[in-house]
């Protein structure tokens, strides 16, 4: 039988019976709010501790210390770019014999590559196994004839953000457009990003528009405000 009074008799008490049923129905939620959070926790570090029992080539954990491991990239902010495909171009420069600039249609004709990397964010969570789509850094590295005496990359973004890596560290990236055969949305730099492996994941700019290729480090825009200026998530490099 149900406790609902019958309002047609009684109006005066349906004001309080509605409090009564929003606090019902508020504290239900919380409920449920705080055992799906646990939910998701639980499911977290299940993933954390299947992935920490696997090892990379060179026997290190495939998770690096102190991270915990997600199932998709988390969107964390940034100067966006305007994402639009028309008007993407990237310029590859700087210690090279051969300068030049693409834009979007023209990188698509490029050797295209898909690899499965792992990113590693600063702020302590890992996305393991995504499959990236695009033109790796060492294709466009010949195809702009890298001087010898290069050292470092400059990976260059919209509204003068950069980011500085070893060279060998950044060869071994790409610039990549899709991820797990979708395009990257915006605030995951669309229409086109890099992705550097094996380096904490501020490295990978978002919303690229040049790769400069330079003789000397000139450290970038999380460098200069306290990052670490190389980022190993394995040796927790986060802070110089």
């Amino acid at each position: 039988m149900s406790d609902r009074p019958d309002f047609d008799r009684f109006p005066e008490l349906k004001a309080a019976w509605d409090r009564r049923q929003f606090i019902k129905s508020a504290a239900a939620g919380t409920v449920f709010m705080a055992l799906g959070g646990a939910l998701v926790r639980i499911i977290g570090d299940d993933l954390t501790r299947e992935a920490r029992a696997e090892k990379l080539s060179d026997g290190r954990s495939r998770v690096p210390p102190g991270q915990k491991v997600i199932k998709a990239l988390k969107p964390m902010g940034g100067d966006e770019g305007d994402g639009k495909v028309e008007t993407f171009r990237l310029k590859v420069h700087g210690a090279v014999q051969k300068p030049f600039e693409v834009d979007y249609a023209s990188l698509l004709k490029l050797p295209q590559a898909q690899r499965e990397i792992d990113v590693h964010c600063v702020t302590g969570w890992s996305m393991l196994g995504g499959l990236w789509k695009g033109v790796n850094v060492a294709t466009l590295a010949e195809a702009a004839a890298v001087k010898g005496d290069a050292k470092y990359i400059i990976f260059e973004a919209a509204n003068g953000y950069t980011t500085n890596v070893r060279l060998d560290e950044g060869l071994a990236g790409m610039v990549t457009y899709r991820l797990d055969g979708k395009p990257l949305s915006l605030d995951h730099g669309a229409p086109v990003r890099g992705l550097v492996p094996n380096l904490y994941f501020w490295k990978s700019a978002k919303w690229i528009t040049g790769i400069k290729f330079v003789r000397e480090d000139a450290p970038g825009y999380w460098e200069t405000r306290g990052y670490h200026n190389h980022a190993d998530p394995w040796k927790e490099e986060r802070y110089g």
